[in-house]
C-alpha cells in the first residue's frame, strides 16, 4: 500500500509539473511571438524534454539519497547491537511499554526478538528512528515514473501546435491544457482523500492563472522589444 500510494503520488506530480510547466512557456511564447506556431512548438517540445529529465533524475537522486540514509542508519544500529545487547534490548522494552503493554509483556516480546537479529535490528530501526525499508520506492522505478509522466503533462499543451497554428493552435491547447488540469487535480483524491471537484477546480485555476500570466509577460516582451 505504501508504495503503491508513492508510486501513484509521483505519477500525478510529474504531470501536473510538465503540463505546468509546459502550458506556462506555450502561453509566454505564443504571447512574444503572436503564436508563431513553429517557434512555440520548437520551445514546448525543448520544456518538455528538460522537464522529463529533470524530474526523472531529481526523484533517482532523491530515492537514492534517502536509501543511503536508511542504509546507514541501519548500519549504526547493528554496531549499537554488537557492542552492547542487552542496552538494546532495553531500549526495545522501553518502546514496548511506551506502546501500553506492561513491564512484563515488554520485556517478553523484546527478548523473543533479540533471538532473531535480523528481525530485531529491523524492529529497533523503526521504533528507534521510524524508518522502514518499505517506505523506500525503487529509484529506478520512481526515476523512469518520475520521467514519463513529466513528459506526458508536458506533452498536452505542445500537440495542437503539430495540427495547427497561430491563435487557432493556442486557443486549442487553453481548451486542451485546462481539461488536463482538472483531470489530474481531480486524480490526486486517490492519495489524497480530498473532494475531486475542489481538487480539480483549484488546479485549474492555477494553471489558468499561470496561463494567463505569462502570456502577459510576453505580450510586454514583445512590445518592449518592438
Amino acid at each position: 500500500h505504501v508504495r503503491a500510494g508513492g508510486w501513484i503520488g509521483q505519477a500525478i506530480y510529474g504531470v501536473n509539473d510538465g503540463l505546468g510547466a509546459a502550458f506556462g512557456v506555450v502561453s509566454g511564447v505564443a504571447g512574444a511571438t503572436q503564436a508563431n506556431g513553429e517557434f512555440v512548438l520548437l520551445s514546448g517540445f525543448a520544456t518538455m524534454v528538460a522537464s522529463a529529465l529533470s524530474m526523472g533524475s531529481g526523484a533517482y537522486l532523491a530515492m537514492k539519497s534517502e536509501r543511503e540514509v536508511y542504509e546507514a542508519e541501519v548500519e549504526r544500529e547493528q554496531r549499537e547491537i554488537e557492542n552492547n545487547p542487552q542496552e538494546e534490548i532495553e531500549e526495545l522494552e522501553l518502546f514496548y511499554q511506551l506502546k501500553g503493554f506492561t513491564e512484563e509483556e515488554a520485556r517478553a516480546m523484546a527478548h523473543r526478538l533479540s533471538e532473531q537479529p535480523d528481525q530485531f535490528l529491523k524492529t529497533l530501526v523503526h521504533e528507534e528512528l521510524g524508518l522502514s525499508a518499505e517506505t523506500f520506492p525503487n529509484e529506478w522505478r520512481s526515476a523512469i515514473s518520475a520521467s514519463v509522466s513529466t513528459a506526458i503533462g508536458a506533452a498536452v499543451p505542445v500537440l495542437p501546435f503539430l495540427f495547427s497554428s497561430g491563435m487557432t493552435a493556442l486557443l486549442i491547447s487553453l481548451v486542451v491544457s485546462t481539461a488536463a488540469h482538472f483531470l489530474v487535480g481531480a486524480s490526486k483524491v486517490l492519495v489524497t482523500g480530498r473532494s475531486w471537484l475542489k481538487s480539480g477546480t483549484e488546479m485549474t485555476l492555477v494553471g489558468l492563472g499561470e496561463a494567463a500570466i505569462t502570456y502577459a509577460i510576453g505580450l510586454l516582451a514583445s512590445s518592449a522589444i518592438r
